[in-house]
């Protein structure tokens, strides 16, 4: 067993969990015997063709894995089945594309199975004809993606529950379980776009951003705006590189976790990764 990185600051890593690498099992329990906090799995749950090779947000082409993993609830249930102490989560889910009711009944179920180490990673997606196949407009979907986070809030906290907006409406109703964290758990707001803040702070408990230039300029004015509505927000860095100075500049931020992706690979290839990654933890503190 190689000794994770016991800090001050929590580690983790993201992973595409397909059906041709190391299995989800398999590798959360290699994070935890490592001692790290936790395991992210993102997710799409189809990428459309159109004859031309698809293509990621920025233009490059899109690795294979985003049409090849396993849907992300049933793997962070899977992970967590297979450890005891592993936080394991979306990272992140694609609301807009579940229906409220039938999503907010899942994430209840893999917090209590899992003992209350679910972490609730939320995004509306980028891919606009993934976004449309599920019959949302993508130029409505983040208001689309508050109103399900919304929706879910009332069935999980009450036991009576309804909501009615534009978007999600139902009247009341009965659902259980409830999740075993209170009032549910963590919502991982991830994104970097110039509202995505507003987002945090309206109903997320973390800013679940992608390391990249002026992100951690970003994290005083998010601290500031808090504090000044009350509330305590955390900030989870992933696509951390292997890279000691950086991991330096996140710590000294006030990030309070750095996620490195693995490879959708097998064995050998997601130990080196993970061997690179704690390398440069340990170098920062001058292990």
């Amino acid at each position: 067993m190689i000794a994770g990185y016991l800090g001050a600051m929590e580690t983790g890593f993201g992973y595409f969990a397909t059906h041709d690498a190391l299995a989800p099992d398999a590798l959360a329990r290699l994070v935890e015997d490592r001692g790290h906090a936790a395991l992210l799995f993102p997710e799409h749950t189809h990428i459309p063709t159109t004859g031309e090779p698809p293509r990621a947000e920025d233009g490059s082409l899109l690795p294979r894995k985003y049409w090849h993993t396993y849907d992300t609830l049933t793997t962070c249930m899977v992970a967590g089945a297979a450890t005891t102490r592993l936080r394991v989560g979306t990272g992140i889910c694609l609301v807009v594309q579940h229906h409220p009711i039938a999503l907010a009944k899942t994430v209840a179920s893999v917090d209590r199975l899992t003992g209350g180490r679910f972490e609730f990673g939320v995004g509306a997606g980028w891919n606009d004809p993934e976004i449309r196949d599920h019959g949302v407009d993508p130029r409505k979907r983040f208001g689309v993606m508050r109103e399900h986070i919304a929706a879910m809030r009332e069935i999980w906290t009450r036991d009576e529950a309804e909501y009615h907006g534009e978007h999600v409406s139902f009247g009341p109703l009965w659902s259980w379980p409830k999740p075993a964290q209170l009032p549910y758990p963590p919502i991982l707001v991830g994104g970097t776009g110039p509202k995505v803040l507003d987002r945090v702070l309206s109903y997320g408990d973390v800013w679940l951003p992608n390391y990249g230039p002026g992100v951690l300029e970003r994290i005083p004015e998010l601290v500031s705006r808090a504090e000044e509505a009350g509330k305590r927000v955390r900030v989870y860095m992933l696509s951390v590189p292997a890279d000691p100075r950086v991991i330096e500049e996140c710590e000294k931020a006030g990030v309070s976790r750095v996620m490195a992706w693995l490879p959708s690979a097998g064995l050998a290839r997601v130990e080196q990764a993970m061997d690179a990654f704690e390398k440069a933890l340990d170098d920062v503190h001058g292990k």
